[in-house]
């Protein structure tokens, strides 16, 4: 006969509430060189109800925290998003940076580069104000 245990109803409504309102899914991934797999695959819905600097509509919240672990050589973001005008805020140690999908590139944006150590919050946003799925793909290969 299984009993009920009350002392697991707070940390059960607490992690309830925390996935709901999408906070605890904000703890960073760790990202070291070498990485395996590569490319490394996140899929989500794009925009939000936040309006930022030339970055159209974003969530409250970024869609992904990351913990580079080493700084990176190279180190590419791509972003393929099914519909909208995607919008990719990347928040690094040192700033910010938007990058817009063009009416050429069919909803995929890249931002490849090096890549210093430190915590970096990703924003899918979407110009238009729209929400639509999206794949977000991180790769160290040229």
């Amino acid at each position: 006969m299984k009993t009920f245990k009350p002392w697991m109803v707070v940390p059960t409504a607490l992690a309830t509430i925390l996935m709901s309102a999408g906070l605890a899914s904000s703890a960073p991934i760790p990202i070291s060189p070498g990485f395996k797999p590569d490319p490394l695959e996140f899929k989500g819905t794009s925009g939000g109800a936040q309006a930022s600097n030339n970055c159209g509509m974003i969530g409250a919240v970024p869609n992904h925290v990351l913990s580079l672990g080493a700084n990176f050589n190279y180190l590419r973001f791509n972003l393929h998003s099914d519909g909208g005008q995607p919008t990719l805020l990347i928040k690094t140690p040192s700033g910010s940076s938007c990058v817009q999908a063009d009416s050429f590139s069919g909803g995929s944006i890249q931002a490849p580069g090096y890549w210093e150590q430190g915590t970096y919050s990703i924003y899918v946003g979407d110009r238009s104000g729209g929400q639509h799925p999206y794949t977000l793909t991180i790769t160290q290969t040229p």
